[in-house]
Formats: structure tokens, sequence, C-alpha cells
């Protein structure tokens, strides 16, 4: 048996992490999403995603259409990477309508990026870049847009007294932390896997598992695809899969992932744990 105050360090590739026995004693580690389990991102993703898209296809108007952000949040669960929506983004002004964004999506955006002449990785700098700079030019304005979903704000803040948690994202970590520390949320920045390490989710999980042997890993995800893709590996199948129906969603994702036989969760629900 170890002590409360016996000490486990997990090494990661890219970060050591040391966690007190008394928080693992549940042997449970919550591994979270955060963009649509988290935070409610929608609508700052789709304003950021104007922004850099203007600085691609100049003739786009200053000010992003009063009705764009809710029509992108109608094609937000075909995102995966906030990059996206300058894509998505230019596409609306384009006048293509969700269904068709929805259903072509990935010919849609690589004809997009051929046209510009544009790879991923200038995408990623530019939506960075964008962010950073309405972060620096306004960040009350820049966190109001991204909201926490109702009450979770209160149920992280006392999550790691019963359980050890973490976050897997595609969002770039820096803004992970922004967002939490204006939650008065506090979580240290070794425990943030984002998109600045070059791991998929799948190799993060797998890294958790070799360094959690002991514990009972349960991942939080709202993108069916991402569950869909975990499910398939092998080495993955001691995590527990729980698909968050609050966030990026469609009803026929709903509907799949019960049929896959993935724990659909409420967001009470998680507020319960």
């Amino acid at each position: 048996m170890h002590s409360h105050d016996e000490i486990n360090q997990i090494r990661y590739n890219t970060v050591s992490l040391i966690q007190t026995n008394s928080i693992m004693e549940s042997n449970m580690l919550y591994a979270l999403d955060f963009d649509g389990v988290i935070c409610d991102s929608a609508i700052e993703t789709a304003m950021t995603g104007w922004l850099a898209a203007r600085q691609i296809w100049t003739e786009m108007p200053a000010l992003v259409p009063a009705n764009l952000p809710e029509l992108f949040r109608q094609v937000r669960p075909n995102i995966e990477t906030g990059y996206e929506a300058i894509l998505a983004m230019r596409l609306l002004d384009l006048g293509y309508d969700c269904q068709t964004i929805f259903d072509q999506y990935q010919a849609l955006s690589s004809e997009l990026m051929t046209e510009a002449n544009v790879s991923v990785d200038d995408l990623k700098q530019l939506f960075g870049a964008t962010r950073d700079h309405w972060i620096a030019e306004d960040l009350d304005s820049w966190i109001t847009h991204n909201p926490l979903f109702d009450s979770l704000a209160e149920r992280l803040r006392v999550l790691d007294q019963h359980h050890a948690w973490l976050i897997i994202t595609t969002k770039q970590e820096r803004f992970v932390s922004q967002i939490l520390a204006a939650n008065k949320i506090a979580l240290d920045a070794g425990h943030i896997f984002g998109l600045d390490r070059n791991m998929s989710k799948v190799e993060v999980l797998r890294q958790l598992i070799q360094s959690h042997p002991q514990s009972k890993i349960i991942f939080v995800e709202d993108r069916l695809p991402t569950l869909l893709n975990v499910a398939k590996q092998a080495d993955l199948k001691s995590v527990e899969l729980q698909f968050a129906r609050w966030g990026y969603n469609t009803e026929a994702d709903k509907q799949l992932a019960v049929q896959q036989g993935f724990t659909s969760i409420e967001l009470n629900d998680f507020l319960r744990f």
C-alpha cells in the first residue's frame, strides 16, 4: 500500500507529471477534449476564421456578416482543428449552404487551398497569429467569446479533488491555458496536450496507458469521428469512450454513438460525477 504522501512520478515524452497518491486513489483518469466538451468556442472560432480568411481573400468584407457565425456552428462538427474555420468561413462567404459544406467539406476545402496556394501549416500559423492579435488587442472580448458550458467551471475547479484529469485537444495549448486561467481553473500546463505537441489524440491516449498502467482512463469527446478512430485501435480497448452529446455533433452522430456502444452522456451527467 502506498501512503497518502507518497509521490508517483509519471514520465511523458514531452513533460514529467507528478501527482500525489491521494489524487490517484480513485484509480480513474479523465482525459477531456476541450472545444465542445469544456468550452463553447464556436463563435470565437468562426470570427477568428473570418479575420484570418480576409488575409488570404482580401475582397471579403471587413466585418463578418451577422448570420455567418451561427451558420458556422452548423458545420462545426466537420471541423477537427481550428485552422479549418478559415476554409469553412470562406465557403460560407462564397454562398455555399451548410449542407453542401457538410457533405463536400474535404473536396471544397482542398480546392480552396490549391487555388490560394496555401498549406495546412500556413493556415495553422495564420489562425494562431490572428487569435494572438485578437487577444493582444482585447483579451476581455476574446474570453467573452469563449464561454465554458454551464456549470463546468465549478465542476473542473473541484474535479482534481476526486479524480486526476487532463486535456487532450487540437487547440494550441496557450489558448487553453488562457481560457482556464480566466475562469480560475488551475491546471498545470503539462496536463494540456494540444496541437503544439504534434501528437494525435490516439497517440496521446497510448502514452497515457503506458504512463498510467493502474488507472482507468475515461476519454470524453464530442466529435464522433474521433471516438470511432480510437475505437478501431486494438491497443486502446481499455479506454472508456464517452460521447459528449452537448458538444459539436449532429443528431445522426448521436444515434450512431449509441449504435457503436459508446457511453453517451449529457452535460448534467458529467456534472454529477
